[in-house]
């Protein structure tokens, strides 16, 4: 039953990343304060989802460390987000940056931990993470609308990602088990 939960926050996760996307997308221009407000609540979100699937029964371990710590990360960025809006374009490139960075890291380390099915579109995930921030890091003074784009883009491709999964493990979770006798 716990596990059908998870698939659910992993949804969830998902979707939060697409809707987003598509605003950060749609409004390319919106300011800084703006951006940073909306990359706070998705921050927000996906840290909390992360730390309640991180406390589901089937996590244990090394799992359970790094949901958990990308958990807190997410947090962290979402509360620097909402308590600095006002930060420059320049600044927030940087803390989101770093953020793509670390959670892409977490990601693949947990990819590697987890001994299921599927595991390779978390790797994924985590390598488009690493991409994106990497770009943030290597040109963070390109502006609040390029910076838009390439966080819009990052985030409806890694929250199509993470829809994936969630549907292949419902799927395989709604599967009987076969027997051969």
């Amino acid at each position: 039953m716990r596990s059908r939960q998870d698939v659910w926050w992993q949804a969830l996760r998902g979707a939060a990343a697409i809707v987003f996307g598509l605003l950060a997308l749609a409004w390319p221009s919106v300011t800084a304060l703006a951006l940073a407000v909306l990359f706070g609540v998705y921050a927000l979100t996906n840290g909390t989802l992360n730390l309640t699937g991180a406390f589901s029964r089937d996590k244990a371990g090394k799992a359970r460390l790094l949901l958990v710590l990308r958990g807190l990360l997410g947090i962290a960025a979402g509360v620097v987000a909402l308590l600095l809006p006002a930060i420059s374009a320049l600044a927030l490139a940087v803390v989101i940056g770093v953020w793509a960075v670390a959670t892409g890291v977490l990601e693949i380390g947990t990819a590697v931990v987890v001994r299921q099915h599927g595991r390779g579109l978390l790797a994924v995930v985590g390598v488009l993470s690493i991409v994106a921030g990497v770009l943030l890091l290597l040109r963070p003074d390109v502006g609040a609308v390029a910076i838009a784009q390439v966080i819009g883009a990052y985030a409806i491709v890694v929250g199509a990602l993470t829809l994936a999964e969630a549907w292949r493990r419902r799927r395989s979770a709604a599967k009987p088990e076969r027997h051969v006798g």
